[in-house]
């Protein structure tokens, strides 16, 4: 890895700060995760298909506003471990994966942000372990209850496809390796601007890890054939939804939860222009939106 932000966001390099790279113990799970900057901690959760880089815009004005920004590899991606078993990625134990990083970083809690299935990563966290969630910012992943909802729908059935053609045992692995992996670089193809040749090698490379295209796509093994073993709790952090309107996958009928489940909700803030990759499309907003959020006493939303 390149450990300088030169290669993530330029404006990152206005604060001369460096990635650190490292690897937690977790119990059985090795996570790998960059950082950077000091102050409170921030911890950034990356969805599918991609891994900590997906956060490279979000890096330098977090930093800037004095946190310190740790982005982990979800278990079974990138550089992080890759259990054998679809059982190993029910959401509950990522999110206990995640609870455990937060306590080895030296933090008792952080500012939690999770896109897609770090997202989804990110309400369960906040359900089991509140204790080290302090706030809460979700981008384009349903609240799970509003999902188990949405799935009633054949529109959000559609739109859901791929839950169900990666039950297939072994057929999505092959088929992703296939032509330069293009499989999942559909899943990213509305994406405004398109991810450059550079950004797709990085990427590229992350699949590629021994185990990883597997693992992957057991989430989704796992969130269809287990269901949700997950107990649906009232959550106490103040909570963000951003949402971008244009998500292909994700019906925007599913961006605000019931109030009973988040009754501390600040907000969903809808980004009409943006895409399901909302942090990439709308990359000035979303920095916006959360460092407004994130530091409450400087303007931002108040508990």
């Amino acid at each position: 890895m390149n450990n300088t932000f030169d290669t993530l966001t330029g404006s990152a390099t206005k604060t001369g700060t460096r990635l650190r790279e490292g690897f937690a113990e977790i119990g059985d799970v090795e996570l790998h995760y960059v950082e950077a900057g000091s102050g409170p901690l921030v911890v950034l959760l990356h969805g599918f298909p991609e891994f900590w880089y997906s956060w490279r815009e979000q890096f330098a004005p977090l930093l800037e506003a004095g946190f310190r920004v740790v982005a982990p590899d979800l278990r079974g991606y990138n550089l992080s471990s890759k259990p054998d078993a679809f059982t190993d990625y029910t959401a509950d134990k990522p999110a206990a994966d995640i609870r455990g990083l937060i306590l080895a970083l030296g933090a008792e809690s952080a500012t939690v942000v999770g896109h897609d299935w770090g997202g989804s990563v990110a309400w369960t966290l906040a359900m089991n372990h509140p204790e080290v969630v302090d706030r809460l910012v979700i981008l384009n992943a349903a609240h799970p209850r509003k999902l188990n909802e949405g799935l009633r729908s054949p529109r959000q059935l559609l739109r859901s496809w791929y839950f169900f053609y990666f039950q297939f045992p072994g057929l999505p692995e092959r088929r992703a390796r296939r032509n330069g992996w293009q499989f999942f670089k559909g899943f990213q193809r509305d994406a405004r601007p398109q991810y450059t040749e550079q950004e797709n090698e990085r990427y590229i490379e992350a699949w590629s890890q021994p185990g990883a295209a597997k693992a992957m796509i057991d989430y989704y093994r796992a969130a269809v054939r287990l269901g949700s073993k997950q107990k649906v709790l009232p959550m106490s952090a103040p909570t963000l939804v951003i949402w971008g309107q244009g998500d292909r996958y994700l019906g925007p009928d599913l961006a605000e939860p019931h109030h009973e489940d988040v009754p501390n909700l600040a907000r969903v803030e809808r980004l009409p222009n943006a895409s399901h990759w909302v942090h990439h499309d709308e990359a000035a907003r979303v920095n916006e939106l959360l460092v407004d959020f994130l530091t409450p006493d400087e303007g931002g939303e108040n508990d």
